[in-house]
Protein backbone atom coordinates (compact mmCIF):
# COMPACT_ATOMS: atom_id res chain seq x y z
CA UNK A 1 0.00 0.00 0.00
CA UNK A 2 3.16 2.63 -0.65
CA UNK A 3 2.42 5.40 -2.79
CA UNK A 4 4.55 8.68 -2.83
CA UNK A 5 2.70 12.36 -3.30
CA UNK A 6 1.88 13.11 -7.06
CA UNK A 7 4.58 16.22 -6.77
CA UNK A 8 7.50 14.21 -6.07
CA UNK A 9 7.61 13.18 -9.96
CA UNK A 10 6.87 17.05 -11.07
CA UNK A 11 9.78 17.91 -8.51
CA UNK A 12 11.98 15.34 -9.77
CA UNK A 13 12.02 16.85 -13.48
CA UNK A 14 12.56 19.66 -12.62
CA UNK A 15 15.29 19.13 -10.23
CA UNK A 16 16.90 16.99 -13.20
CA UNK A 17 15.93 19.48 -15.67
CA UNK A 18 18.04 22.18 -13.37
CA UNK A 19 21.07 19.88 -12.02
CA UNK A 20 21.56 17.27 -14.85
CA UNK A 21 19.37 18.54 -18.37
CA UNK A 22 19.53 15.56 -20.69
CA UNK A 23 22.59 13.93 -18.58
CA UNK A 24 22.21 10.01 -17.82
CA UNK A 25 21.68 10.00 -13.94
CA UNK A 26 22.15 7.43 -10.84
CA UNK A 27 21.62 7.97 -7.39
CA UNK A 28 23.30 5.87 -4.57
CA UNK A 29 21.20 6.51 -1.62
CA UNK A 30 21.11 5.51 1.68
CA UNK A 31 24.29 5.15 1.80
CA UNK A 32 27.11 3.78 4.83
CA UNK A 33 30.35 3.98 5.50
CA UNK A 34 32.21 2.29 2.83
CA UNK A 35 29.39 2.08 0.63
CA UNK A 36 30.22 5.61 -0.49
CA UNK A 37 34.15 4.66 -1.41
CA UNK A 38 32.01 1.60 -3.50
CA UNK A 39 29.38 3.95 -5.30
CA UNK A 40 32.34 6.20 -6.20
CA UNK A 41 34.99 3.11 -7.48
CA UNK A 42 31.63 2.08 -9.30
CA UNK A 43 31.27 5.44 -10.89
CA UNK A 44 34.32 6.00 -12.43
CA UNK A 45 33.60 2.70 -14.21
CA UNK A 46 30.11 3.88 -15.39
CA UNK A 47 32.08 7.35 -16.52
CA UNK A 48 34.41 5.25 -18.99
CA UNK A 49 30.76 4.39 -21.02
CA UNK A 50 28.82 6.96 -20.17
CA UNK A 51 31.63 9.84 -19.78
CA UNK A 52 28.69 12.48 -18.73
CA UNK A 53 26.98 10.63 -16.23
CA UNK A 54 26.05 12.53 -12.79
CA UNK A 55 25.86 11.08 -9.27
CA UNK A 56 23.53 11.69 -7.17
CA UNK A 57 24.80 10.64 -3.36
CA UNK A 58 22.98 10.67 -0.78
CA UNK A 59 24.63 9.48 2.50
CA UNK A 60 21.83 7.85 4.94
CA UNK A 61 22.52 9.63 7.82
CA UNK A 62 23.50 13.68 7.86
CA UNK A 63 25.85 13.68 10.65
CA UNK A 64 27.68 11.99 7.99
CA UNK A 65 27.51 14.55 5.37
CA UNK A 66 31.10 16.49 5.93
CA UNK A 67 32.52 13.14 5.79
CA UNK A 68 31.08 12.13 2.58
CA UNK A 69 32.08 15.77 1.42
CA UNK A 70 35.36 15.07 2.53
CA UNK A 71 35.97 12.25 0.54
CA UNK A 72 35.09 13.79 -2.60
CA UNK A 73 37.67 16.47 -1.52
CA UNK A 74 40.28 13.99 -0.97
CA UNK A 75 39.68 12.09 -4.10
CA UNK A 76 39.61 15.28 -6.31
CA UNK A 77 36.26 14.52 -7.58
CA UNK A 78 34.29 17.56 -9.00
CA UNK A 79 31.13 18.28 -7.40
CA UNK A 80 28.10 20.55 -5.90
CA UNK A 81 26.23 19.65 -2.92
CA UNK A 82 22.27 20.30 -3.10
CA UNK A 83 22.30 22.42 0.06
CA UNK A 84 24.31 25.47 -1.59
CA UNK A 85 21.83 25.58 -4.27
CA UNK A 86 24.98 25.61 -6.37
CA UNK A 87 24.25 24.39 -10.62
CA UNK A 88 26.26 21.31 -11.19
CA UNK A 89 28.31 22.00 -14.81
CA UNK A 90 29.43 19.47 -17.32
CA UNK A 91 32.58 19.07 -15.49
CA UNK A 92 30.74 17.84 -12.22
CA UNK A 93 30.73 14.10 -11.88
CA UNK A 94 28.77 14.05 -8.23
CA UNK A 95 25.52 16.03 -6.48
CA UNK A 96 26.32 14.96 -2.89
CA UNK A 97 22.56 15.41 -1.52
CA UNK A 98 23.31 16.66 1.97
CA UNK A 99 19.32 18.11 3.18
CA UNK A 100 16.55 16.39 4.44
CA UNK A 101 13.29 15.40 3.03
CA UNK A 102 14.92 15.14 -0.62
CA UNK A 103 15.07 11.56 -1.25
CA UNK A 104 12.07 11.06 -3.09
CA UNK A 105 12.57 13.52 -5.22
CA UNK A 106 16.47 12.34 -6.15
CA UNK A 107 14.91 8.94 -6.74
CA UNK A 108 12.51 10.96 -9.12
CA UNK A 109 15.67 12.75 -11.08
CA UNK A 110 17.25 9.36 -11.68
CA UNK A 111 17.46 6.74 -14.04
CA UNK A 112 18.83 4.43 -11.95
CA UNK A 113 18.50 3.60 -8.53
CA UNK A 114 21.21 2.25 -5.67
CA UNK A 115 19.76 1.60 -2.75
CA UNK A 116 22.05 1.61 0.69
CA UNK A 117 22.65 -0.45 3.53
CA UNK A 118 22.93 -3.38 1.21
CA UNK A 119 26.73 -3.96 0.07
CA UNK A 120 27.39 -3.30 4.39
CA UNK A 121 25.40 -5.55 6.58
CA UNK A 122 22.61 -3.68 7.58
CA UNK A 123 19.77 -4.55 6.36
CA UNK A 124 19.02 -2.78 3.74
CA UNK A 125 16.72 0.50 2.81
CA UNK A 126 13.40 1.17 1.33
CA UNK A 127 13.45 -0.53 -2.18
CA UNK A 128 9.67 0.33 -2.12
CA UNK A 129 10.49 4.40 -3.09
CA UNK A 130 12.33 4.27 -6.01
CA UNK A 131 10.29 1.45 -7.35
CA UNK A 132 6.77 3.56 -6.74
CA UNK A 133 8.49 5.80 -9.40
CA UNK A 134 9.34 3.56 -11.74
CA UNK A 135 12.79 3.35 -11.10
CA UNK A 136 15.24 0.53 -11.58
CA UNK A 137 16.86 -0.55 -8.80
CA UNK A 138 20.37 -2.12 -7.86
CA UNK A 139 21.12 -3.43 -4.37
CA UNK A 140 23.79 -5.03 -2.59
CA UNK A 141 23.07 -8.64 -0.93
CA UNK A 142 21.92 -7.67 2.48
CA UNK A 143 18.23 -6.82 2.38
CA UNK A 144 17.18 -8.59 6.02
CA UNK A 145 15.33 -5.57 6.89
CA UNK A 146 12.77 -6.73 4.47
CA UNK A 147 13.68 -9.73 2.64
CA UNK A 148 10.24 -10.44 1.24
CA UNK A 149 9.91 -7.24 -0.79
CA UNK A 150 13.46 -7.56 -2.09
CA UNK A 151 12.68 -10.88 -3.26
CA UNK A 152 9.20 -9.92 -4.88
CA UNK A 153 10.94 -6.99 -6.84
CA UNK A 154 14.00 -9.26 -8.05
CA UNK A 155 11.82 -12.09 -8.73
CA UNK A 156 9.26 -9.48 -10.90
CA UNK A 157 12.95 -8.08 -12.08
CA UNK A 158 12.16 -4.59 -10.88
CA UNK A 159 16.10 -5.08 -8.81
CA UNK A 160 19.11 -6.48 -8.99
CA UNK A 161 21.42 -8.16 -6.54
CA UNK A 162 24.68 -7.22 -7.24
CA UNK A 163 28.19 -8.49 -4.52
CA UNK A 164 30.63 -5.57 -5.05
CA UNK A 165 31.20 -2.16 -6.50
CA UNK A 166 32.27 -3.70 -9.89
CA UNK A 167 28.61 -5.89 -9.61
CA UNK A 168 27.26 -2.06 -9.50
CA UNK A 169 29.57 -0.48 -11.65
CA UNK A 170 28.27 -2.75 -14.40
CA UNK A 171 24.37 -3.00 -13.82
CA UNK A 172 24.36 0.74 -13.74
CA UNK A 173 26.56 0.97 -17.28
CA UNK A 174 24.23 -1.60 -18.35
CA UNK A 175 21.17 0.34 -17.87
CA UNK A 176 21.88 3.79 -18.14
CA UNK A 177 22.58 2.43 -21.79
CA UNK A 178 19.31 0.74 -22.25
CA UNK A 179 16.30 2.64 -22.09
CA UNK A 180 13.74 0.30 -22.98
CA UNK A 181 15.48 -2.27 -20.21
CA UNK A 182 14.89 0.89 -17.67
CA UNK A 183 11.25 0.58 -18.61
CA UNK A 184 10.77 -2.68 -18.93
CA UNK A 185 12.25 -2.74 -15.49
CA UNK A 186 10.62 0.42 -14.06
CA UNK A 187 7.03 -0.85 -15.23
CA UNK A 188 7.67 -4.39 -14.02
CA UNK A 189 7.73 -2.47 -9.95
CA UNK A 190 4.73 -0.81 -10.77
CA UNK A 191 2.77 -3.84 -11.71
CA UNK A 192 3.85 -5.48 -8.79
CA UNK A 193 3.07 -2.45 -6.22
CA UNK A 194 -0.24 -2.63 -7.74
CA UNK A 195 -0.88 -6.42 -7.47
CA UNK A 196 -0.26 -5.87 -3.79
CA UNK A 197 -1.95 -3.36 -3.28
CA UNK A 198 -4.67 -4.07 -0.51
CA UNK A 199 -2.33 -5.56 2.00
CA UNK A 200 -3.93 -3.34 4.74
CA UNK A 201 -6.99 -4.22 4.25
CA UNK A 202 -6.55 -7.74 4.37
CA UNK A 203 -4.44 -7.62 7.44
CA UNK A 204 -6.80 -5.72 9.46
CA UNK A 205 -10.03 -8.63 10.39
CA UNK A 206 -6.76 -9.70 12.35
CA UNK A 207 -5.45 -6.38 13.53
CA UNK A 208 -8.19 -4.58 14.47
CA UNK A 209 -5.50 -1.53 15.17
CA UNK A 210 -3.80 -1.34 12.16
CA UNK A 211 -3.74 1.98 9.91
CA UNK A 212 -1.67 3.43 7.11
Amino acid sequence: DFELPPEIARRGRELRLEQAGDRPVGVAASTHDGEEEAALDAHERVLMHHPAALLVLVPRHPERFPQVAALLDARGISYVTRSSRAMATPSTRVLLGDTMGELTTFYAAADVAFVGGSLVRIGGHNLLEPVALAVPVVTGPHNENAADIAELLVDCGAALVVPDWAGLAAEVSWLLGDEAERCKRGAAGSQAILANRGALERLQPWWPGLTA
